[in-house]
């Protein structure tokens, strides 16, 4: 384990949460270019948001049910 000294205590950098940080702020840059906003955006209703999220849901199942296969 790396640990990083600051002035005002001392911070553990964790690899693994550094590695998904990285992969969050590459796929907003790819979602960014791609539909010209961010998640800041306003124009969607909480219902949308929802079935945006079912969405991506059942695309993680047909993934695991893929590898399962």
């Amino acid at each position: 384990m790396e640990w990083k000294s600051t002035s005002t205590a001392d911070v553990v950098i964790d690899s693994v949460v550094e590695s998904v940080i990285s992969k969050i702020r590459s796929r907003s840059a790819v979602g960014i270019k791609k539909y010209n906003t961010t998640m800041d955006r306003r124009d969607l209703s909480t219902d949308q948001w929802i079935t945006h999220l079912q969405e991506e849901l059942m695309d993680a199942v047909i993934y695991l049910e893929k590898l399962k296969s």
